[in-house]
């Protein structure tokens, strides 16, 4: 079996199957590869329990370690994923908060085990790198007032 030289290194509490499942089930070009189980009891665990899991987030090799509350996931990192259209978008979006995530800014939301997402449609990058500095700003602007982006709003705003 090959590995990859480089691999994300997300830390869970105890649920990183059931967030690498998530991902494969929500995203494509996703999958959960191999599951390693301790093979003895030990301090923080028993015999058997999912100590981390080999998965593919949109083609990124992770490893998901379960290790415990001594870390939290915070917006210093995250997953940016561009999105095609409003539909794609609003797929994303609903499936990370829906599932007992939390929205929040600018096109960012938290999926349940507290990893960081950027839902960002073309459009909106398109629109904030437009050549047109005012276009830009407007753009601008406006994704600053949202949540979820709504591409159909950035594109007026670009518009003027």
């Amino acid at each position: 079996m090959t590995h990859p030289i480089n691999t994300i290194c997300l830390w869970y509490e105890s649920e990183a199957e059931e967030a690498a499942r998530f991902y494969a089930k929500t995203f494509p070009d996703s999958s959960v590869g191999r599951v390693l189980r301790a093979p003895a009891d030990y301090p923080a665990g028993s015999e058997g329990d999912v100590i981390t899991v080999e998965f593919t987030v949109l083609g990124i090799p992770c490893l998901g370690l379960n290790g415990g509350p001594a870390f939290q996931h915070n917006e210093a990192f995250s997953f940016q994923v561009a999105t095609a259209d409003q539909e794609e978008t609003d797929r994303y979006w609903n499936a990370i908060v829906g599932n007992g995530g939390e929205e929040s800014a600018c096109g960012w939301c938290k999926d349940k085990w507290g990893i960081s997402w950027q839902i960002t449609p073309v459009a909106l990058t398109d629109a904030i790198n437009d050549p047109d500095s005012a276009a830009a700003k407007r753009a601008f602007e406006a994704m600053m007032t949202m949540g979820k982006i709504d591409i159909a709003a950035i594109e007026a705003a670009r518009r003027g």
